[in-house]
């Protein structure tokens, strides 16, 4: 009896295990296995669409030693290759899978080019399985990274990217949003992220598929959105780091809690780590389109022209919006398309107004946007609608100001800033929220009383021009390095000295008289006035009122002393220019001038009473117009003192910004210096600093229009302590003894209160009420005893 013990033919395992350890000893076997697949191969091309269980097992195995015999070999990945290509949709599915593992185990051992295989499964997303789809998309996403990782390989890049151009136009649907997903999920990993991927993925917004168009619109709204995740990820663990840690010490001691708190401090380097990185900064998809103004245009006919849902064209509305603000595009059909759904009832409403505050910029003309203001206050900021609708509408009233304040005129602006003494508190800090952007930017549409004390910054602010570009050739605020100790405000001081007696347009109101003061005609100015002179007087500095009373006293004692001589009283109060104890001459002298300036004094006197008289019968249009006139040449100096600080300050900018270098101390202190300028004059403390345009993001986020102040609900704690605080010295809930001894006894009734109810049960029994006929039966009981006793 002959014992075979070679079973190697028969077990592939141990063949392959034995090949890869002495490829030359067993080269034999090799081959025989090689002629059964070929074999095995042609057999299978007969019946595609069936399972072959030797066919799997045999490619597993070669694919396992190529890199063993890679010259015998050479045409196996092409044989795969052609097998999938021609019968990819009629193929057994699980013999597919095995087929693009095989491929892909050649392609890890660099037997197959990335090209060849990367092409081969983009047809292959073609195919009616969605395991198959799956797989293969998170292998080319891998295979993609990893071709990537140490530089860019521009040449297989481009390969790529323009297959995947070809395939987010095919007809099958599935194959175009996979291709979609993959060049979006390569961009996110920051794999493709250059403006070519941007583009090719900007034409799938174009798609006639639905699913193509949502995904691709959706990959240019979710760059920010992930980076905000990631860093809300990041912060979260880190809580549960501290906690393991701390866990670990007071529980008993495990091999799975040290595995833990080892992971744990893992993660902590690490998220320190990345703390101490540099910060990263990415060009948005936004920014990388090649032709925004045609893109927006085709998007914004496209949704004219395609009957898509709700949900569709909001995120349509927004990628149209965020490009206009971004790249500061026109499209002004786009504004009177938002305004007919600017309704309170509308579905989505905030995210609509987000979208118009986001599409304004500076470039828009303001008669394109006015419409849609007045749209804003005539439907939102009205008394018929509750607060938050009001609220909503005048923040976003102010995102779009801020984005383009030409659009605001005085009268709507002034209408809108009365909601400051409004009863509900939403409404009333939203309009606040309103003067305080047209204090820094434009305070000259804002009614006297609202402009507040101008600053160092506002003072210098001019009316915008529309299309009107501040380039500065020096750094502002560069002039506080030449002195450090004058923070420019000795000019200011000079300024309102020199202006002391005129009228200031800016006051600054106090809260009572902000709320006391009444909401008068626009048109009176004399009462205006008047109440601001009086405000300037009060405000002028101690030295003027010195100067002033001092000149008064001169003017009395000149008048008294003239009086006396005229009388001819004692020579002692002869004016001092001549002496009564000097010569005739100097008598005479005294006396003429004396008479001279008796004349003048009785002329100057004349005169004046002339003038009252004539300002007493004066018309009132007439005193309008002189008044008229006071204002404008205080104004014309205003704005010579304006001009005059403003070229000082821009020549010393000029002349420090050209003659050095300026450091990250000089930038610290210049930031310093100009938001110590916006808070100059600041009565009741510091102010809020109002950011800048610079410092806007890009776009507006949906919490600023829907931030409603409210009182905020205090926790369980907070009510807690607040109910204990009110009921410090209060009388205790319940019965009140009011018998004027204590020390008295209790009735039987107050008594019972005290008493056990087992004691009392009794007692309650026998006060029941009878009924009726309880009642009919005693009484007849009764009737029968007595007529027995007769």
């Amino acid at each position: 009896m002959v014992r075979h013990n070679n079973q190697l033919p028969e077990n592939l395992p141990q063949l392959q295990n034995l090949i890869k350890r002495d490829p030359e000893s067993y080269k034999e076997e090799f081959l025989q296995q090689h002629q059964y697949y070929k074999s095995t191969l042609e057999v299978f091309r007969l019946a595609p669409n069936k399972f072959n269980k030797s066919l799997d097992e045999i490619v597993i195995f070669l694919a396992q030693v190529a890199h063993c015999y890679p010259n015998v070999l050479e045409s196996f990945p092409q044989e795969i290759i052609d097998v999938l290509q021609m019968y990819n949709t009629v193929l057994d599915s699980d013999m597919r899978l095995t087929f693009c593992k095989v491929l892909i185990q050649l392609r890890n051992k660099s037997l197959l080019q990335p090209t060849v295989l990367l092409s081969l499964f983009f047809q292959l997303l073609r195919c009616q399985d969605k395991n198959l789809r799956q797989f293969l998309e998170t292998h080319i996403i891998t295979d993609i990274k990893n071709v990537n990782a140490k530089q860019k390989n521009a040449k297989i890049n481009t390969t790529l990217q323009n297959f995947m151009f070809s395939m987010l136009k095919d007809s099958n649907v599935r194959a175009a949003k996979m291709s979609a997903d993959i060049m979006i999920e390569l961009f996110n990993k920051n794999i493709w992220n250059d403006a070519k991927t941007v583009n090719v993925i900007a034409t799938g917004c174009f798609s006639k598929a639905t699913k193509v168009m949502v995904a691709c619109l959706k990959f240019f709204l979710s760059t920010d959105i992930e980076e905000q995740k990631n860093d809300e990820s990041d912060s979260d663990s880190e809580p549960n780091i501290k906690e393991i840690m701390m866990a670990n010490k007071v529980n008993k001691k495990t091999k799975k809690r040290e595995k833990q708190l080892a992971r744990a401090k893992q993660l902590l380097a690490k998220s320190k780590k990345k703390a101490t990185k540099a910060p990263m900064f990415n060009f948005s998809a936004l920014h990388l389109i090649h032709d925004p103004q045609d893109f927006v245009e085709k998007l914004f006919k496209q949704l004219g022209k395609n009957n898509d849902r709700f949900e569709i064209k909001l995120i349509t509305l927004d990628v149209i919006s965020r490009l206009i603000g971004l790249h500061n595009l026109f499209l002004l059909n786009f504004y009177p398309y938002l305004q007919r759904f600017l309704q309170p009832h509308q579905r989505e409403v905030t995210k609509l107004l987000q979208f118009v505050a986001q599409s304004s910029h500076e470039l828009v003309p303001p008669d394109v946007l006015e419409p849609v203001l007045k749209t804003l206050a005539n439907n939102f900021v009205t008394e018929r609608n509750s607060a938050d609708v009001m609220a909503i509408g005048l923040n976003a009233i102010r995102e779009i100001c801020s984005r383009c304040p030409l659009v605001m005129n005085a009268d709507l602006l002034q209408d809108l800033a009365r909601y400051k003494h409004y009863k509900e508190r939403s409404v009333m800090m939203a309009a606040r929220s309103l003067i305080a952007l047209f204090r820094v930017s434009v305070p000259e549409l804002l009614h006297k009383k609202d402009r507040g004390r101008p600053t160092e910054t506002t003072i210098t602010l001019e009316m915008p021009k529309y299309g009107q570009v501040s380039a500065n050739d020096f750094v502002p605020g560069a002039e506080i390095l030449l002195d450090n100790k004058s923070d420019g405000t000795e000019e200011i001081s000079k300024f309102n000295v020199e202006n002391d007696d005129s009228d200031d347009e800016w006051i600054d109101v106090s809260g009572t008289s902000d709320e006391d003061s009444n909401d008068e005609d626009d048109g009176d100015d004399s009462d205006g006035s008047d109440n601001e002179e009086k405000e300037n007087e009060e405000e002028g500095s101690e030295t003027d009122k010195e100067k002033g009373a001092q000149k008064q006293e001169e003017k009395e004692e000149e008048k008294k002393r003239i009086k006396l001589f005229v009388n001819g009283e004692s020579a002692d109060k002869i004016p001092d220019d001549c002496n009564a104890e000097s010569s005739v001459e100097n008598k005479n002298c005294v006396t003429s001038k004396s008479v001279e300036s008796k004349v003048d004094n009785a002329e100057t006197r004349e005169i004046k009473n002339v003038t009252s008289r004539k300002q007493k019968r004066e018309h009132p249009l007439a005193k309008l117009e002189r008044k008229k006139l006071k204002l404008k040449r205080q104004e014309e100096t205003k704005v010579k003192m304006k001009e005059a600080m403003t070229e000082e300050k821009k020549e010393k900018a000029t002349l420090i910004s050209n003659e050095r270098l300026l450091t990250d101390e000089d930038f610290v202190k210049i930031d310093t210096a100009l938001a110590k300028q916006q808070v100059t004059y600041a009565k009741r403390g510091l102010k809020r600093v109002h950011p800048n345009d610079n410092e806007r993001g890009d776009f507006i986020k949906l919490t600023d229009i829907e931030n409603i102040y409210k009182k905020r609900k205090h926790d369980k704690q907070t009510r807690t302590e607040s109910m204990k605080k009110g009921q410090k010295g209060r009388e205790t809930f319940g019965y009140k003894d009011n018998r004027q001894n204590p020390l008295c006894s209790k009735t039987n009734r107050e008594k019972k209160k005290t008493k056990a109810f087992q004691m009392l049960k009794h007692k309650i029994r026998g006060k029941v009420k009878r009924s009726f006929k309880e009642k009919q039966i005693a009484l007849r009981n009764h009737l029968l005893k007595q007529k027995r006793m007769k």
